[in-house]
């Protein structure tokens, strides 16, 4: 057998300094045109082919750039285009399917399985047409491009059961429809795309089904086996690799073993089980890619215990190729840039130019042998198992032992009452999630301050000003429960990170959350601990502008995990109580200062939930647990909200229940508010706030849009239990949107609350 080539599944295609959101944001703004930013793109690719080449990789992927979301990129292939959009044409189109025009709302966006990476959901129906873009057949383009450089790469296509699975019913399809019931035309156009690819000479052709991961029914095995049985028999294809990532496929493996599929590749991190399978499962005459270098996490591999899989699998196939688990997408470009990081720590991390290098090392191993590369293996080795200081601190670990889980909070309707009698709120108050526009002149400041041209009390005063600003438009706008905007916040999870010990952050350390929208995830290397307040100062100078209640901001445990890159060293669980403990201390003295609404934002919590059932109940305990500990002994006085975002809620809804908390705000525009019904078939009976507008849309709602929405959440509760807001914080979008959208918010809410209760005649 052949063993020892290497390849990767994806690598990030934002750039070293972010080239891909400057260019296409100047697009947006009309800065640049079409060819400018289309030349970027030609850049960027170039560049990682250059560099995957030189790394000394066997095999390169291609067609796993694209502008914005991989999914919307097969839609558009495919011909999968809403009639609404179908009048546009070009990047006009392929925009507005991401962000919406007038008139054409953009289709919904969720969570990429149990990542940060947002996807936009396709809409099918079953007068979908399928059929290539002839205009712009993306993977064939690219191949050409990268032959040009003299380079024969796999295209890489998202699989067909992944692709139908990931889409939803359009509005107006038929009860009972399934996106699943357009397989059969939908290969048709895959056959077709397989043809091509072989006419312009691609070799291999790498179809993704991470879905796999998941649990899928007898149904949509036959379906897979149906799907794949039918592309291996076309008689015009390159050979198919059939990429699973996020977790073991397990039965699904002797599924694909039947078809005619030429390889799989297997994430051997995050689905390690499946290697004990891989010699039973009739692969002898396949090409494996072993996924022994983890795609999602920053550390450096264990080199030895990868080298030993890869060992235990020799002789099961005919080529034994090494590996990422899943694409690099997922971690930062290069740890060479972060010269500021502690070197114990710097020397700990491997992002996604390191991951290459260790894929290229291991592959050396099983050609060479590992005496060849013994110097190199104990250099990685004594890296990689160096522990920065402070990483264990005693205190934090006998303060949780001594709280057990916390307080439990009195009954929810002992709240209610107490907070009516206190801090009474109007039917369907209206507020905000958090954040508003973060302006030039906010991030002007926040550098200036960091590279020392003004002095701290300087920043501070410009931050007042802004809080200032941000209160007196709340009331001008009519808000209930005010917000103090953020603004001294460069990022929901790294503005705490910064402040708690156990966190470093990043200069350069960006990852995409979604189109244009990059983050830079902290690294949690230890234990957690707060040193000193983080946000009362703030919060409390902002109530003090205004006799409306301002809420407090504060990122849940959850959230602060799943945005973060974590330790390896112990389990989730236990981390997610040291960050709650540390948010525990900050509730507890916001509301000493005299702050009744306290935020705590889990927008993580469905993202994370595995994608195995049977793995659910557990990661449930200790996330609603986390969230409790958190929020526990606070008086009944307080409202403790939280807020969560983009993710196919119907599967916890008995979980956002648990969490107790008094009002969760959820995203419901794009789906039509769909977890309204979901809670109240379950008879939850808590505050809730569907979002009322999307604001990842540029575009301003109408009065009677949100009227509307407020109408369809009305149907399924009781007017006490809803609270008015947009669906997310507004930090992305220009006070141009944010004004007038929150004005048809207040005014939406007025014109409801109205019908609700009559207003009196007017005295005669």
């Amino acid at each position: 057998m052949a063993a020892g080539r290497t390849t990767v599944l994806g690598y990030p295609r934002i750039g070293q300094r972010r080239e891909l959101k400057r260019a296409t944001e100047a697009y947006w703004s009309g800065k640049i045109d079409a060819t400018a930013l289309l030349d970027t793109a030609a850049s960027l690719r170039r560049q990682t082919w250059e560099t995957l080449r030189d790394a000394g990789l066997d095999e390169i992927p291609s067609n796993t750039f694209s502008l914005y979301d991989q999914v919307l990129d097969h839609a558009v292939l495919v011909g999968a285009v809403p009639p609404r959009f179908r009048q546009l044409t070009g990047l006009d189109r392929y925009f507005a399917m991401a962000r919406g025009v007038t008139g054409a709302p953009p289709l919904e966006m969720t969570k990429w399985f149990d990542t940060n990476y947002h996807y936009l959901v396709p809409e099918l129906g079953p007068d979908t047409v399928f059929r290539l873009d002839e205009e712009h057949v993306k993977p064939v383009e690219e191949y050409h491009e990268a032959a040009a450089l003299g380079l024969d790469t796999r295209p890489v296509l998202l699989g067909p059961l992944t692709f139908l699975l990931l889409a939803k019913p359009a509005p107006g399809a038929p009860e009972g429809f399934r996106p699943l019931d357009l397989l059969s035309p939908l290969l048709d156009v895959y056959a077709d795309l397989l043809g091509r690819l072989a006419d312009v000479g691609a070799s291999w052709v790498q179809l993704d089904e991470p879905a796999l991961a998941a649990d899928r029914s007898p149904e949509e095995l036959a379906l897979l086996r149906a799907a794949y049985d039918r592309l291996g028999s076309s008689p015009r294809r390159p050979k198919l690799l059939v990429a699973t990532y996020f977790g073991p496929i397990r039965e699904a493996l002797g599924v694909l073993a039947a078809t005619p599929v030429d390889g799989l590749a297997l994430d051997l991190v995050a689905g390690a089980e499946d290697a004990t399978r891989v010699a039973s499962a009739g692969l002898s005459r396949r090409r494996l890619v072993a996924g022994l270098v983890d795609g999602r996490n920053v550390w450096r591999t264990n080199l030895p215990q990868a080298l030993a899989v890869a060992a235990s699998l020799l002789g099961s196939v005919d080529e034994l190729m090494v590996g990422t688990s899943c694409s690099l997408q997922h971690v930062p470009l290069d740890v060479s840039l972060e010269t500021s990081l502690p070197e114990e720590l710097r020397g700990r991390l491997a992002f996604a130019r390191q991951k290459v290098d260790e894929v290229v090392l291991l592959g050396r191993a099983l050609r060479e042998g590992r005496e060849q590369i013994s110097d190199e293996l104990a250099q990685a080795e004594a890296a990689r198992t160096r522990r920065p200081p402070g990483t264990v601190d005693a205190r934090v670990r006998a303060r949780l032992a001594a709280l057990g889980d916390g307080t439990p909070r009195g009954d929810y309707a002992s709240r209610v009452r107490a907070r009516s009698a206190t801090n009474p709120l109007p039917l369907l108050p209206t507020t905000t999630i958090g954040s508003f526009p973060q302006t030039s002149e906010i991030r002007a400041a926040r550098a200036d301050l960091r590279h020392g041209r003004i002095d701290e009390a300087t920043y501070k005063a410009r931050m007042r000003a802004e809080i200032d600003k941000v209160i007196a438009l709340q009331e001008d706008i009519g808000l209930d429960v005010l917000v103090h905007g953020e603004p001294e916040r460069n990022d929901m999870v790294q503005y705490f990170a910064e402040r708690l010990t156990g966190f470093a952050c990043t200069e350069s350390g960006w990852v995409q959350s979604y189109g244009t929208r990059y983050v830079r995830p902290p690294i949690l290397y230890g234990d957690v601990a707060r040193p000193e307040p983080i946000t009362v100062e703030w919060t409390t100078y902002a109530q003090s502008r205004t006799t409306k209640p301002v809420k407090g901001m504060l990122t849940g445990p959850v959230t602060m995990l799943a945005w973060s890159f974590v330790r390896d060293d112990q389990s989730l669980a236990e981390t997610a109580r040291q960050v709650a403990l540390a948010l525990r201390d900050e509730i507890r003295d916001l509301e000493a200062a005299g702050i009744r609404h306290i935020q705590v934002d889990e927008p993580a919590l469905r993202e994370r939930l595995p994608l195995r059932s049977a793995d659910q109940p557990e990661y449930l305990r200790w996330a609603v647990g986390a969230f409790r500990l958190a929020t526990s002994g606070v008086a009944d006085t307080t409202t403790i909200h939280s807020h969560m975002c983009y993710s196919e809620f119907g599967e916890i809804v008995d979980a956002i229940d648990a969490l107790d908390a008094d009002v969760v705000s959820v995203e419901a525009a794009r789906s039509r508010m769909e977890l309204v019904h979901d809670l109240a078939r379950t008879g939850y009976r808590r505050g809730i706030g569907p979002g009322v507008y999307d604001i990842h849309s540029p575009r301003v709602p109408t009065v009677e849009e949100i009227e509307d929405a407020l109408r369809l959440a009305l149907a399924a509760l009781d007017p006490a239990q809803l609270w008015v807001n947009p669906d997310c914080g507004l930090k992305t979008r220009r006070y141009e949107e944010v004004v007038p959208a929150l004005r048809a918010m207040v005014e939406a809410a007025r014109r409801v609350r109205a019908t609700l209760h009559p207003a009196p005649a007017p005295a005669r």
